[in-house]
């Protein structure tokens, strides 16, 4: 696992243990069972990765497998802070880095360190402990009726409507996401050189278009732009727990 202090430090994992790591993810999720169900909402993992990072194949992998998932709304976040160890990741953004360094500021952490997954913006985990994964994804598959969302695409007109019974502490953020469903790397430097990988979901536009007090119905409309798979995130201000999600695809 690579950590980024203030300064950006890491510590290297070394091949073996990416192997191992990468053995056990491939044997847990073959026997993962889903959890469906038409009254639960979706888990969005959000994982935060880098090309430049020898220990986040295995979790870039374990991605693959939530992204097939109906409960799950899987998001590749590429940050751009290991570029200097000798591979520029061509999807990684500041803007996904700014959004992982939120999550640790309300979370109290002074370190942001990659591979991580956040769940419903509210639960970090290493994003290569499938076994832990697997439990933290049905604890947060609970029913939840406090908040729901509805999406519609008419055209290029997004419609997001939105209802809430719960008395907000604080505003609630409308997010649009897109993303590109698959894209293939051949990694010719850095630690991760010699291997092809194909990522999925990779984000590479993320913008709040709204933010919303929860008083009075959420009706809003935005144009989208282009055909990719879009995801509507509802959040507590900019870094708290999302309540609730859809996807258009």
């Amino acid at each position: 696992m690579g950590f980024a202090i203030i300064n950006w430090e890491m510590r290297v994992v070394s091949l073996r243990q990416m192997k191992q790591l990468f053995f056990s993810a491939c044997m847990y999720f073959a026997v993962m069972v889903p959890v469906y169900s038409e009254d639960v909402h979706p888990v969005v993992v959000e994982l935060f990765t880098s090309q430049g990072c020898s220990s986040c194949p295995p979790a870039d992998y374990i991605l693959h497998h939530l992204a097939q998932r109906d409960d799950i709304i899987a998001l590749s976040l590429h940050v751009d802070y290991w570029d200097y160890i000798g591979w520029k990741d061509q999807f990684a953004s500041p803007v996904h880095s700014a959004r992982q360094r939120g999550y640790a500021i309300r979370a109290g952490r002074h370190i942001v360190f990659t591979p991580e997954m956040i769940l419903n913006g509210a639960d970090s985990i290493i994003g290569t402990h499938a076994m832990e994964l697997n439990d933290r994804i049905r604890q947060h598959a609970l029913p939840y009726s406090g908040t729901d969302i509805d999406v519609s695409l008419d055209g290029q007109s997004l419609r997001i409507r939105a209802q809430t019974k719960d008395e907000l502490e604080e505003k609630l953020s409308i997010q649009v996401v897109r993303y590109d469903p698959e894209r293939d790397v051949f990694i010719q430097r850095g630690e991760n050189a010699g291997l092809k990988m194909r990522y999925v979901n990779v984000v590479h536009s993320w913008s709040t278009v709204a933010y919303w007090d929860g008083k009075n119905e959420l009706d809003l409309e935005v144009v989208l732009e282009g055909d990719d798979p879009a995801v509507i995130l509802i959040q507590e201000g900019d870094y708290g727990e999302i309540v609730a999600a859809a996807k258009l695809e």
